[in-house]
């Protein structure tokens, strides 16, 4: 791999780069959401409560994603950030593949953890890689690029997932040789799985980008000076990582929950809302990220470094008035076109927020803040999102039919607290990024 020269005058590699890396988020988010719209087979050939699947769904994945995710970035502010990517593929398309065969709660509990070890390997590594490859005027449409691989792979999960919903009521078990007898739902895992572990293979396409503004050889820096460097600053980085996690609580709780929703206040059948949901998440949410990344970059070459805040904020109003239209919608009809305004908007800054911290950090910490932020975004946003509606629905409501009134709950709260917290942190953050760059 080559570790020579800057970056390339021209940027048709790193775009090539970047379209690889966003194809294995894409597998990623696949493997991830896939779960969102198999709630009813799952539920039933499991025998477990909302709350359960809730904990398949977010926390079961985010606690051990969260948790390595650092270690895991000590490797990538030091070592083969590509060497790195490709072992999390297999870990991860390996793990995918073991929940087609679980045949009880608990083993589908321990692989979903699974999938979360593989997969913490991956953002911060592509991240690092990405802000060597690019210019920072460059960074936040690159990013951005990058992170449509969240919402193709969660379309594409909703597509596959309505179509197996579909068939699996039409053809019951399938008799595999050795495997024995597998539901549709666990034949969609072993595919998946068996698909990244081949993908994997592309990245031999993939160089290693020289690091910018280090020594050749140099090692990464102790995790307790990252921190002490992070504490120093915590307004600015709490104020980014704590924001953008609470508007990721509703991003991923919501969507979790979307399928499930249409399902039981419209009677919507679970084929029809993964073909709408999907198309509606590949098109618009795509839209949003790139439309926001692009937003954030003309703001930061007009002179404000806070530009990923600015686009959280105008996220958050968006989605704030879309979201309560959908789910107070008096139909499916209804609710569906409606749920076009916050699949755009909340997409909006996924792109951006990560590219806000590649400016205030060294390069030798790029992979580690990443991760803390990771972790952020996916023990509150995933970890808890999802749950907290599902506790709504099950212990506050006991009803069902409720779960409108969960997500809009749950959706409130977060995206208010997400705003608050990001508009208090545009003045630390731009004091931040003024000190590393004045050196």
């Amino acid at each position: 791999m080559s570790q020579t020269g800057e970056r390339p005058a021209s940027l048709a590699y790193p775009w090539f780069v970047v379209a690889i890396l966003m194809v294995a988020y894409v597998f990623s988010f696949v493997d991830r959401q896939i779960l969102n719209l198999l709630v009813g087979p799952i539920r039933a050939d499991l025998g477990i409560s909302d709350t359960q699947m809730s904990l398949l769904m977010g926390f079961s994945f985010a606690i051990f994603y969260t948790i390595l995710g650092i270690p895991l970035a000590r490797i990538a502010d030091a070592k083969s950030r590509r060497g790195l990517i490709v072992a999390g593929i297999v870990v991860w398309s390996a793990m995918t593949a073991l929940c087609g065969l679980a045949k009880h709660y608990w083993q589908l509990l321990l692989f979903r953890i699974g999938v979360g070890v593989g997969e913490a390997a991956l953002s911060p590594a592509a991240y690092s890689m990405i802000a060597d490859y690019f210019p920072p005027e460059r960074r936040s449409t690159a990013m951005s690029v990058y992170s449509m691989g969240i919402f193709l792979g969660s379309g594409i999960a909703f597509l596959v997932g309505g179509l197996v919903v579909q068939y699996s009521v039409a053809q019951g078990t399938v008799l595999l040789p050795l495997l024995g007898e597998i539901r549709p739902w666990q034949m969609v895992f072993l595919i998946l799985g068996a698909s990244g572990i081949v993908f994997s293979f592309a990245f031999l396409m993939v160089r290693e980008p020289k690091r910018q503004g280090v020594v050749d050889g140099q090692d990464s820096l102790p995790f307790s000076e990252v921190v002490s460097y992070l504490w120093a600053n915590r307004r600015a980085v709490l104020s980014h990582n704590v924001g953008f996690a609470m508007m990721a609580m509703c991003s991923y709780g919501t969507t979790a929950w979307i399928p499930t929703y249409f399902i039981r206040s419209h009677g919507w059948t679970a084929a029809e809302i993964g073909v709408v949901l999907g198309l509606q998440v590949v098109v618009f949410a795509c839209a949003g990220i790139i439309i926001g990344g692009r937003i954030a970059d003309r703001w930061t070459r007009q002179g404000r470094s806070d530009a990923a805040m600015r686009v959280g904020v105008l996220s958050g109003i968006v989605t704030m008035i879309g979201g309560a239209t959908y789910l107070l919608a008096p139909n499916g009809t209804v609710a569906a076109v409606a749920l076009v305004v916050p699949v755009f908007a909340l997409a909006m800054p996924f792109g951006a927020a990560p590219a806000a911290l590649q400016e205030i950090v060294p390069n030798r910490m790029r992979g580690q803040t990443t991760a803390v932020y990771l972790f952020m975004t996916n023990m509150i946003g995933l970890g808890i999102g999802p749950t907290a509606i599902a506790v709504f629905t099950d212990y506050v409501f006991s009803d069902d039919s409720m779960l409108r009134w969960s997500m809009l709950i749950v959706a409130s709260i977060s995206l208010t607290g997400s705003m608050a917290i990001l508009l208090s942190g545009m003045k630390p953050y731009r004091e931040m990024h003024a000190r590393l760059h004045a050196n």
